[in-house]
């Protein structure tokens, strides 16, 4: 199925994050990073009108040498949003780094409104890759390279110690009863604060990683907005000596849906011949997207995992962030190419692959209580004899 989509281009504007503050209000993170490139750090909210309208309503400009958003999460009901931001490598260095941030919009300006500091002391090369705020608003979770802290929301104020892991993260979400973790090899679970903002948070179950053709590399993870038992994992393929000697495909993509009741991986499919690097599901749970390092986008029904939709060169850069719109009907990727592309999503996606499904549903349920009032026929008999 083919789907409008746009290109803005955004003069000077790397994009590493994307949140939504309302239904047509998007927040773009960005700019030249710690670099000193000349290009400034900002966040810029932006109102949507389909695809085909991206109008600038005000803008936020970092501190000099201060790093640029590169992980945001908002909170639609209240306006108020989050982000992972460095401070300066002098301010890092001296073990003041302040890089979980919380911000509101108020009469579409960006005000500041807190900031806290999250990662190991003075590790210049640390960042916060990962945030993620509860289903109630109530708790943000900051992840850097190997430890992670919850904090009440938005006072920023610690829910309970740092933890430190032993894998490289890169995600982190929360269930309704749980946090989940995926790290370079793992699913690791732990349980939500306690009240007790001294009390550590112990790990309560390391799940390995989806079985794929070769050594796997976690890169996000996503829960389902109206199933908590279901659960979607990206992973990059990282291929043997022998296959890279050989010029095989160094690396591919692939989405697994996870059973959390038993964690079992349920289904799993290859979405791209390049390593993809964003992923996120739609608010009304039908829709996977991803982005893959080949330039492309995709859509994938949630259900079956079955492609809808593949946008072939989406931009000049791999894309580094995407979000769907709360009312999933529109999806925005952005990428350092200094470009955000806009797609509509059709009313009718996926529609027609549901409709097959039903069909066959129904035509096999049929077969079976005809041949439950006629008995099988010989021919097939033999068939299976």
């Amino acid at each position: 199925m083919r789907a409008k989509h746009t290109s803005h281009p955004l003069k000077g504007f790397p994009v590493y994050s994307i949140a939504f503050v309302s239904a047509n209000e998007v927040i773009l993170g960005g700019g030249g990073g710690s670099s000193r490139a000349g290009i400034k750090n900002k966040m810029k909210l932006f109102r949507l009108d389909g695809d085909s309208s991206l109008e600038l309503l005000s803008e936020f400009e970092l501190e000099k040498d201060a790093d640029a958003p590169m992980s945001m999460v908002a909170d639609p009901k209240t306006g108020m949003f989050a982000c992972g931001i460095n401070s300066s490598v002098e301010l890092i260095e001296r073990g003041e780094n302040k890089n979980c941030r919380a911000y509101k919009v108020d009469d579409k300006e960006i005000q500041p409104t807190g900031s806290v500091g999250t990662l190991r002391a003075r590790d210049v090369e640390d960042y916060q890759r990962a945030t993620s705020l509860s289903r109630d608003g109530s708790f943000l979770l900051a992840a850097g390279l190997r430890v992670f802290q919850v904090l009440r929301f938005p006072s920023l104020e610690p829910a309970a110690p740092l933890v430190e892991v032993e894998e490289d993260i890169y995600d982190a979400i929360f269930s309704p009863k749980q946090i989940i973790l995926i790290t370079t090899a793992n699913i690791t679970v732990f349980p939500l604060p306690n009240g007790n903002p001294g009390e550590p948070l112990e790990a309560i179950k390391t799940i390995p990683a989806p079985p794929m053709p070769d050594r796997g590399l976690n890169v996000q993870i996503r829960l389902h907005p109206s199933d908590e038992n279901v659960l979607y994992t990206l992973s990059n393929s990282t291929a043997s000596r022998a296959k890279l000697r050989s010029k095989a495909t160094p690396r591919q993509a692939y989405i697994s849906k996870w059973d959390v009741n038993t964690w079992k991986v349920t289904k799993i499919r290859k979405v791209s011949d390049k390593g993809a690097t964003c992923f996120d599901i739609s608010p009304n749970g039908k829709y996977l997207a991803f982005g893959s390092s080949d330039y492309s986008i995709g859509i994938l029904d949630s259900a079956t995992l079955a492609p809808l939709l593949t946008i072939l060169k989406a931009h000049e850069f791999p894309p580094t962030a995407l979000r769907f719109n709360l009312t999933s009907s529109l999806l925005v990727s952005g990428s350092p190419d200094n470009t955000v592309r806009v797609v509509t999503i059709p009313a009718s996606l996926g529609s027609q692959s549901r409709s097959w499904i039903l069909f066959f549903a129904v035509f096999f349920v049929l077969l079976a209580i005809l041949f439950q009032i006629y008995g099988v026929p010989n021919e097939l008999k033999a068939v299976f004899s």
